[in-house]
């Protein structure tokens, strides 16, 4: 494959050099003739000239396809929750960059952020990276130097060949598994399984809460000599309807709050997370009341996230069938309303057959919305999708998320819903109308 050397940046960089966080993104995509460039030698090289390929603080990676924010966030709390500083890197973001990369909750400002990037371009010495690589160079800088108890890094796609995986975890959390991103990490489980275990490491334990594992996985773990605790054999809890128990071996976690977080699916987030919790407890300790103060408290912006109202609207990122799926089960668990509308745009990468045929179930009306991004679907591609679905009801085409935002918030009436999935985009865009604060 032939990479150009350096396409951002000439004699005059010094002159020429991004200032504001937009024009450093904005630079970043002229690197790479590619958005995802699998793979980390250019990644390391770079890292290694900064002295980044590992952190002075005990570091959580979090893979998987579905729950990884949700994991993320949990884990985030309870250490927060019991006094540690703590700071999290995840991906993509709703409505701001800097959402990406926090510290004791707080996103990191514009001018930390661009001085890292400064600091990564001075030591790219014309290594052509992608933006996501950019980005995550950059969170290690700033956590490095932040004086942190503990860094939890979110795995952008896959895991063995991500960006992240420069460091080492001290605790490797898995969750769910499902297919996407087939272009990059195989068209089933198994494979997909076998690239997100690639954060695992010999000696250190992992922990997969998916309660359906691949053999993939669990082979490996053994070939690397991972300490795997597994969901259903290792550690297990119970839902006890207003409240649920966990358990692993001799610790026994009794009369837990729900999390705080919208889905059933929640408790096998929560569960994996307790087990990297009760496996770091000789380094990090956090008691009881600290772990029920932290699920009952957790937030996550674009995850079944509710806006009540004469017309309700909820928000999640779903983007592949098994989360879908899952934003599905969790509504129908909500009363019926008389008209259910959809407001939906995605990424011309993803498998919208799977995703429309699985809302069918619920909605009567369809705001199909173009995104205008990279990869973004066209609403009339969305349309020729929905024209084969076996529900069809009734479906408008928009050009942008905004109008079909508006579009819905007019034709649905007092005592109706409206979803908003598809796409972290989809979501962020959404919010930024319905929730200007959130901006």
């Amino acid at each position: 494959m032939n990479i150009p050397s350096q396409t951002g940046r000439d004699e005059d960089a010094a002159a020429t050099s991004p200032r504001s966080l937009q024009d450093w993104l904005s630079w970043q995509e002229t690197l790479h003739t590619r958005d995802i460039e699998l793979g980390l030698d250019r990644c390391r090289a770079v890292a290694a000239r900064l002295g980044l390929l590992s952190l002075p603080c005990t570091v959580i990676t979090v893979a998987g396809t579905n729950g990884k924010g949700s994991t993320v966030a949990m884990l985030e709390r309870i250490y927060s929750e019991a006094g540690y500083r703590v700071a999290a890197y995840t991906s993509p973001h709703l409505i701001r960059y800097n959402e990406r990369i926090r510290i004791q909750h707080h996103p990191v400002s514009d001018d930390q952020i661009c001085a890292a990037f400064e600091r990564v371009d001075a030591a790219r010495d014309g290594t052509p990276l992608t933006v996501f690589e950019f980005g995550t160079l950059a969170a290690l800088m700033i956590f490095a130097e932040a004086g942190l108890d503990l860094a939890i890094l979110e795995v952008g796609m896959g895991g063995r060949l991500d960006a992240v995986n420069l460091v080492d975890a001290d605790v490797a959390v898995i969750a769910t598994l499902d297919i996407d991103h087939v272009e990059f990490l195989g068209g089933t489980r198994e494979e997909i399984a076998r690239e997100k275990a690639g954060i695992m490491r010999a000696g250190r334990p992992a922990v997969c809460s998916d309660p359906q594992v691949p053999h993939s996985l669990v082979d490996v773990a053994r070939e690397t000599g991972a300490q795997l605790a597994l969901l259903g054999q290792s550690f297990h809890f119970v839902d006890n309807q207003d409240y649920w128990t966990w358990w692993s071996g001799d610790v026994l976690l009794d009369h837990l709050p729900k999390p705080s977080l919208s889905g059933g699916y929640q408790l096998r987030n929560a569960s994996g997370v307790l087990k990297a919790v009760e496996r770091l407890a000789t380094r990090h300790p956090v008691n009881r009341d600290q772990i029920a103060a932290a699920l009952s408290s957790t937030v996550l912006p674009g995850r079944f996230q509710r806006l009540p109202g004469p017309v309700e609207y909820i928000l999640d990122v779903a983007h592949n069938a098994q989360a879908v799926e899952y934003f599905v089960a969790t509504l129908m668990t909500l009363p019926p309303v008389p008209k259910t509308h959809v407001v939906l745009g995605m990424l011309r990468t993803k498998d919208r057959a799977s995703v429309m045929n699985r809302l069918s179930k619920v909605v009567d009306y369809w705001h199909l919305a173009t995104l205008t991004a990279r990869q973004g679907a066209l609403a009339a591609e969305l349309a020729d999708t929905w024209r084969g679905l076996a529900r069809r009801g009734v479906a408008d085409l928009h050009d942008s998320v905004a109008e079909a935002v508006r579009s819905a918030a007019d034709k649905a009436a007092p005592g109706e819903r409206v979803l908003i999935v598809g796409s972290f985009i989809t979501v962020g865009e959404a919010l930024a109308i319905l929730r200007p604060e959130f901006s």
